[in-house]
């Protein structure tokens, strides 16, 4: 499993796991792309960016997070409890090291065309 791979897979587990995150956006609010009606709110995998300097890589991934209704104020409790289990997070790589785990930023906007808020959280993992 590349260090990529791995990673996501951790996260996914982390998320996923989490009571008081669930409590927000459901048993399956966590996802790989957003569907097209989906159950919101709801996380779903971003761009993903990784760069290998000589064994250690560098990983810049984006967690969005979608919700309607009152978006705003959901995506960012949602985003909190996101901060809250990932900056600094030490979870367990098969084959991988994490070295570092930090949230780098988290943007809102209203999306035009659907209506839906969506809510950006950037993470910056390093891995050897």
């Amino acid at each position: 499993m590349s260090a990529a791979q791995a990673l996501l897979a951790a996260l996914f587990a982390r998320l996923s796991s989490d009571p008081a995150l669930v409590a927000l956006i459901g048993a399956d609010g966590v996802r790989d792309r957003l569907l097209p009606r989906p159950m919101l709110p709801c996380i779903v995998f971003g761009d993903m960016e990784s760069r290998d300097d000589g064994g250690v890589e560098e990983h810049l991934l984006t967690l969005e997070i979608w919700s309607d209704g009152e978006g705003r104020r959901t995506g960012q409790s949602v985003a909190e409890r996101v901060r809250s289990l990932l900056h600094e997070a030490d979870l367990d790589l098969p084959d991988t090291a994490l070295v570092n785990l930090q949230v780098t930023s988290v943007r809102s906007r209203r999306e035009p065309k659907t209506r839906f808020y969506l809510t950006e959280v950037r993470l910056r993992a390093v891995t050897e």
